[in-house]
């Protein structure tokens, strides 16, 4: 029987246009920072949290774009698709990898799109809408 998750995830750009991206510890596939909500939380709600918890990033409502939602395969888990919905800001300054995340990555998304390493919602979703410039 397939697994449902919902989740929250933000496209974090930069002033160079790069995106952010993070990979969890134990695991291969890059992806947005973001999670599953807490109980009672909104999407909006949640994605604030995780942002906070894995990258130390304080952001107000006001300062995340919603871009919908997207269902699709999730990215670690096998028989497991997710139901996220999308945010998108915009940070520039250093960060390390906070809770369970081991690996961050700033790149181009044209150049992200290249690599096999990917999550199934940024390879489908996000990397395509931000090349056409659909996302901001």
């Amino acid at each position: 029987m397939k697994k449902n998750l919902t989740i929250s995830a933000v496209c974090l750009i930069n002033n160079q246009g790069e995106i952010l991206l993070v990979r969890k510890r134990g695991t291969t596939k890059f992806m947005q920072p973001g999670g599953k909500p807490e109980f009672g939380e909104s999407p909006l709600q949640t994605v604030i949290r995780e942002i906070h918890e894995e990258l130390g990033i304080e952001f107000s409502p006001e300062e995340l774009k919603f871009n919908g939602e997207w269902i699709g395969p999730a990215a670690n888990e096998d028989e497991t698709s997710i139901h996220a919905s999308l945010f998108t800001a915009h940070f520039n300054g250093t960060l390390e990898p906070l809770a369970e995340l081991e690996e961050l990555l700033w790149i181009a998304p044209a150049d992200a799109l290249e690599r096999e390493d990917l999550a199934p919602l940024l390879r489908e979703r996000v990397l395509p809408q931000l090349i056409e410039g659909t996302v901001s």
